[in-house]
């Protein structure tokens, strides 16, 4: 058998950008965040999102609500009615199943599953804490061991998958948004009347206006799915690239809503990520650009367990806000977003970013 060839580098440019004001239950101070793209605008364009956080008190307040990972797997059964008791076994021994998660990791802990049957198919969704990784090899694992203890209870199922696609993983769905896959964070930010006039030159009203018809309705023309956002794959992409996350967990990352609320003391403005997949141990964070990047991001301290994860996802739903306020707010001024990508993908051609 001829020997693997050595992996190589595929080089992607990034940058630094912020620093971010934020405040809330995952993360405080300010940070700079590091952005892989080869879409050279985005980086001012966080930027200014990020100059709006440093003008507002508390700057960016991400709320961490949730944390967890899913496997759904498939079992078969011989009709709906066997589908039926066997699920009914599995809750009423969920502290057996606990048992047996918790003899395949020190970080593993089952905190939730979730059914569905379909016929005679029974999907069970396993839901556990996998402390500070993103948990996708860690659920797998406790899947298979959750799999060979179910079907050791003799309860008439067979082996269908060890996931059944109801996880979901790397796919848009409804499923993660309503029961959460990875962390679920809300970043807000309320920004005065004078700021948004003379940092993003737009008013309230007209930012508010554009989310209503450009994201809600729009998106819902469009047939987007429990979405309702610009571009959070954007900024997903180019922070899950810089510090080792599977890239591809921005198909489901990107799925959120965008909310704006004209106030009194200026726009209220939110994004809301339900299923944010990041970890800052596991595949990928050995390498040492990725190793420098999640140090200088304050994710390699001593913490209680998940705290760096936690805190990467508040910077990241941060780093989201920041691009989106940006590029909605460009968006409210007829030409101006074609004259910034025209103007700054020129310079950086020149070498001049």
């Amino acid at each position: 058998m001829s020997a693997r060839p050595a992996p190589h580098s595929t080089p992607v440019p990034t940058q630094w950008v912020g620093p971010i004001r934020l405040s809330g239950n995952a993360a405080t101070g300010e940070v700079e965040v590091p952005l892989a793209t080869y879409e050279s605008p985005l980086w001012p364009s966080v930027g200014r999102g990020a100059k709006v956080s440093r003008l507002v008190e508390g700057g960016i307040t991400a709320t961490l609500l949730d944390a967890r990972m899913a496997r759904s797997s498939l079992f078969v059964a011989a009709d709906a009615a066997g589908a039926h008791a066997a699920d009914q076994v599995l809750h009423a021994r969920l502290h057996d199943l606990q048992a047996t998660v918790e003899a395949t990791s020190r970080f593993a802990r089952l905190i939730d599953l979730h059914s569905e049957i379909v016929g005679n198919l029974l999907f069970v969704r396993f839901a556990l804490t996998t402390g500070d990784a993103s948990g996708h090899n860690m659920v797998t694992k406790a899947a298979e061991a959750l799999m060979e203890t179910v079907l050791s209870w003799d309860l008439g199922l067979e082996y269908g998958s060890i996931s059944g696609n109801c996880c979901t993983d790397k796919k848009p769905s409804a499923v993660n948004g309503d029961l959460g896959r990875g962390r679920r964070v809300v970043a807000d930010i309320l920004i005065p009347h004078e700021v948004l006039e003379t940092t993003l030159r737009t008013s309230a009203k007209r930012m508010v206006d554009l989310v209503v018809r450009k994201n809600l309705v729009g998106g819902t023309v469009a047939g987007s799915l429990r979405s309702a956002n610009a571009h959070y794959a954007n900024m997903l992409l180019g922070i899950y690239l810089a510090t080792g996350q599977d890239a591809a967990n921005i198909v489901e990352g990107s799925q959120g809503i965008t909310f704006a609320e004209e106030r009194a003391e200026g726009l209220y403005f939110s994004c809301s990520l339900p299923h944010l997949i990041v970890g800052t141990v596991g595949n990928g964070k050995d390498l040492p650009e990725v190793e420098e990047a999640l140090e200088r991001l304050g994710c390699r301290e001593e913490r209680a367990e998940g705290g760096n994860a936690n805190r990467l996802a508040a910077i990241t739903a941060a780093t989201v806000l920041c691009g989106e306020l940006s590029l909605l707010a460009a968006q409210t001024n007829p030409g101006e977003l074609m004259a910034a990508h025209v103007a700054l993908e020129r310079r950086a051609a020149r070498g001049d970013a």
